[in-house]
């Protein structure tokens, strides 16, 4: 599988889950949802926020990468989030529309990477202004690791109030 590849996986296993998420916490009640449960996002909206916060700084970065990837164009346009835990949206229905069309733009950015794309570099700063040059396709990995990592948090929180989210498993959508 080439790194292209693997991230076209990626993005299809994350659009998966966060299709299966969403549907899971559909059943709870706006209270439910925002409800600190003591995560580092507070609550289960305030995390999947913080999702779609991650995942609009790093596109925003990923769409100033010299290879001007067709499917970033967008970002050049959307405003950067102020802080990591900002609530984008208090409705979870806006929430989840929200989040269906980043999951169709990062199917399309998946689809538009090469192995020498992700083999080159990317320039950027941190949320703190620092900046840093670092090989585009591990920047993708994270990317995606970040995603895994708070939905994981997510399932958790789900659990404890009797929603199970099902098989989560990137196994599950591995080719033979």
């Amino acid at each position: 599988m080439t790194l292209k590849e693997n991230f076209e996986l990626m993005a299809e296993y994350n659009q998966w889950m966060n299709k299966s998420i969403y549907s899971a916490a559909s059943q709870l009640s706006a209270s439910d949802l925002a409800e600190d449960r003591g995560a580092f996002f507070g609550s289960i909206i305030g995390t999947l926020n913080h999702l779609l916060v991650g995942d609009t700084i790093w596109l925003k970065r990923f769409a100033e990468h010299p290879a001007k990837l067709k499917s970033l164009e967008h970002f050049h346009e959307v405003e950067s989030p102020t802080a990591l835990d900002s609530i984008l949206y208090e409705n979870f229905e806006e929430l989840r529309q929200s989040r269906l069309k980043m999951d169709h733009l990062i199917r399309e950015f998946s689809s538009e990477l090469t192995d020498a794309v992700l083999l080159s570099s990317l320039s950027y700063k941190n949320t703190k202004g620092e900046p840093f040059t670092k090989n585009l396709g591990a920047l993708v990995q994270h990317f995606f690791n970040h995603q895994t990592h708070h939905r994981g948090q997510i399932t958790t929180l789900l659990n404890q109030v009797g929603i199970d989210v099902g098989v989560t498993d990137l196994l599950v959508r591995i080719p033979s």
